[in-house]
């Protein structure tokens, strides 16, 4: 569905040390891209679709485009309870902030598992599972 998204951070090392802890329980990696960005990717080897981090103002933006005041909402998908629950926790061992713990979001016939942080910007982050709603809490 999509190929690419972006945003800038503030702090590129705050950033690489969070998106690396908190993506490794969802097996995704933080790939070195130039010296003021990163990208988050499945693998080196299969590097789409990613998303792409920075600090610098990618140099397709025109002159009255600026970066967003409002912080921006990532979801990533779990492929367990189980890697929700140790993203929530690499994620704050890592420099974030709790904006919701584990546990059931959504109507209960969802069966949606999910957690939140906030990375160093105050963007909001989150990993969930979608499965059956008598699903195990382990995963």
């Amino acid at each position: 569905m999509i190929d690419h998204v972006g945003f800038r951070v503030t702090d590129l090392g705050a950033a690489r040390r969070f998106y690396d802890a908190a993506m490794a329980p969802l097996g995704l990696r933080v790939i070195d891209n130039t010296a003021t960005s990163f990208l988050i990717a499945r693998s080196g080897d299969e590097p789409a679709p990613f998303i792409w981090v920075g600090t610098e103002k990618p140099s397709f933006w025109m002159p009255g485009h600026s970066t967003a005041a409002a912080p921006i909402h990532l979801a990533f998908t779990a492929s367990s309870r189980a890697a929700v629950d140790a993203f929530h926790e690499a994620a704050l061992a890592a420099g974030g902030r709790n904006n919701g713990v584990p546990g059931p979001r959504g109507p209960e016939g969802m069966g949606y598992y999910a957690a939140y942080v906030l990375d160093p910007d105050g963007n909001n982050v989150e990993a969930g599972i979608r499965a059956a709603a008598n699903a195990s809490p382990a995963g």
